[in-house]
C-alpha cells in the first residue's frame, strides 16, 4: 500500500462554530463547502463531527422546508420533553436532546469531488439544535484527500 506522500494525499483540520437557534435545523452546507474551497480541496473525504451530545448532524432534503419541520416534529414524538426521565439536572429538554442525538448522530463522512461535497441535487448538510435555547455549537471538519 502506498503511503500518503506517494499518492499526493494531504489533510486539513479546522473547527467551525455555529450559533444555533432553539429547536432549529441549521443548513451548514455552504460553510463546509466554503472551507473546502479555502483549502483547495480536490478529491477525498470530509468528516464532519459535532462536539456536543444534545445536538446532531444529518443529510436531508434542501428543497422543501416542510421536510425539516416534519422531522423536528417526528423527533419530538420519539423523545418527548416530559416523559419522566431520570436525568434532568440540565433542564427538561436535555435528556430528550440526548436521545435525539443518539437517533440522528454526531458525525458524517461525505465524499468530496472537484472540491465540493458530493451531495445529491436535493441534499444539504444540517446541524440540528435539539435544545429549547440556542447556543454556540462547534463542528470539527477533517478533510483527507488531494
Amino acid at each position: 500500500m502506498a503511503d500518503a506522500l506517494e499518492t499526493g494525499l494531504g489533510q486539513a483540520l479546522t473547527r467551525l462554530t455555529v450559533s444555533t437557534r432553539p429547536r432549529h435545523v441549521h443548513d451548514v452546507t455552504a460553510q463546509v463547502d466554503g472551507w473546502l474551497r479555502e483549502i483547495g480541496a480536490g478529491e477525498g473525504l470530509i468528516t464532519v463531527f459535532l462536539r456536543h451530545t444534545s445536538a446532531s448532524l444529518t443529510i436531508q432534503e434542501n428543497a422543501d422546508p416542510d421536510v425539516l419541520a416534519d422531522l423536528l416534529d417526528a423527533l419530538d414524538r420519539i423523545a418527548p420533553a416530559h416523559a419522566g426521565y431520570r436525568h434532568g439536572s440540565e433542564g427538561p429538554d436535555d435528556m430528550p436532546a440526548h436521545i435525539k442525538t443518539m437517533v440522528t448522530g454526531a458525525s458524517l463522512a461525505v465524499p468530496v469531488i472537484d472540491g465540493r461535497m458530493d451531495l445529491g441535487t436535493w441534499q444539504g448538510l444540517y446541524l440540528i439544535e435539539h435544545r429549547a435555547s440556542g447556543r454556540p455549537r462547534t463542528l470539527t471538519l477533517h478533510y483527507l484527500g488531494t
